[in-house]
């Protein structure tokens, strides 16, 4: 049976109307700004502190890593962003990086599907492969530890949950209760098998741009008038960053 949304007063016709309105914003934009504002606040840095020689500094050196992760991160996102485009299609809505009102984090990609609604966060990790790491059982309690090469990148899946905590208490206080609402870490270009390799830890999935565009593809109970309305709700919540 379809969701069943309170107070959704709007036909189907002036939904997807108001649908056309919506800005779904640009994938990896704010990452690719800090980027570009933490290279010219370097440039202009040693420039200041060596008028002769400046430019030739500049030249003959690299970012600092924490600079240079943004325009990783940046690159991830956009890649990402691209398969889930392709994916658009009838009831089917995505958002690319959206702030998060009141902090300053934002979430990568938001898809509204018949199956619910994704929260997505983009890594790119090129070359390091993502594993789920269990410990105890029997005797001792059971943990999960997300391992990315040989790091412990447990801390990711905590920062979706928390996505997906204000995307759910913000769907919850529309009247839309009743929408699924799941996380995913996507890592692009990430070292994975060639025959599966996708896992979920702590209720959130783990797998690459491909397979995420695969779970977007399924069938669930949310019409196209119900997705067109969590869209809007969404998209006016969580504006582009």
């Amino acid at each position: 049976m379809p969701v069943k949304v309170n107070d959704v007063e709007n036909s189907l016709p002036e939904l997807v109307l108001e649908q056309s309105e919506v800005f779904a914003g640009a994938a990896g934009a704010s990452a690719q700004r800090e980027y570009e504002r933490r290279k010219d606040k370097r440039e202009s840095r040693i420039r200041e502190a060596h008028p002769r020689i400046g430019g030739l500094i500049i030249a003959l050196s690299d970012d600092p890593q924490s600079t240079k992760a943004w325009a990783t991160g940046a690159q991830g996102e956009e890649r990402l962003g691209r398969q889930l485009d392709a994916v658009v299609q009838a009831g089917v809505h995505v958002l690319h990086d959206r702030r998060i009102p009141t902090t300053k984090a934002n979430i990568d990609h938001l898809v509204v599907c018949p199956s619910g609604v994704f929260v997505i966060d983009a890594k790119k990790y090129e070359g390091q492969r993502p594993s789920l790491r269990i410990d105890g059982g029997w005797t001792r309690p059971r943990t999960e530890t997300l391992i990315i090469g040989s790091r412990n990148g447990t801390k990711l899946v905590d920062g979706v949950h928390k996505q997906v905590d204000r995307v759910r208490t913000t769907l919850e206080a529309s009247g839309l209760n009743d929408v699924p609402v799941s996380g995913m870490l996507c890592f692009v270009e990430a070292d994975w098998p060639l025959f599966g390799g996708d896992f979920t830890i702590d209720g959130v999935s783990v797998l690459w741009p491909r397979k995420a565009a695969s779970h977007i593809g399924r069938l669930g109970a949310i019409d196209a008038a119900t997705a067109a309305r969590v869209h809007h709700v969404l998209a006016s919540s969580f504006p582009p960053a």
